[in-house]
């Protein structure tokens, strides 16, 4: 219920009670990853996407800062970010590829500006991305989900 709640930044209330917030742009692979996180290890995983306005700021959104420590970035190629696109929003400046470069080259700059750890899930599936993010955040999974 947490993860659904707190899906795509829909409230930013109980952030302080995520064991980890996932950051990208949109269809960089959040929603799946923390409904995984959740369904399979009880993790409460919040994500939230990063938008132009966050570029525009050039710094972490507020809502995230009191909460870095439990933040993780996902990126993806910006070609396989249009393609992804183009299958919801065919033609569109969103799918662009000049845009999707954009989007994910100034995430990724935010990320690095801020310390904030990440990957690409360009080519990994959703077991590999949990690992990785359980294993970079030192988060303890419950043992008796995902049974």
């Amino acid at each position: 219920n947490y993860t659904l709640a707190h899906d795509d930044g829909q409230t930013n209330n109980g952030l302080d009670q995520a064991d980890v917030i996932l950051v990208g742009v949109s269809r960089s692979g959040k929603t799946p990853t923390s409904l995984y996180l959740a369904m399979q290890y009880g993790i409460k995983a919040a994500n939230y996407p990063l938008i132009p306005e966050d570029f525009e700021r050039g710094v972490l959104p507020p809502a995230l800062e009191a909460h870095k420590n439990k933040v993780f970035g996902l990126s993806i190629s910006p070609q396989r970010l249009s393609q992804i696109r183009n299958e919801r929003r065919p033609d569109s400046k969103y799918a662009s590829l000049e845009n999707c470069q954009y989007e994910t080259r100034k995430a990724e700059q935010m990320m690095w500006r801020e310390g904030i750890p990440f990957l690409s899930s360009t080519s990994k599936s959703i077991e590999e991305i949990s690992a990785t993010i359980l294993l970079k955040l030192k988060i303890k999974a419950d043992p008796h989900m995902g049974m």
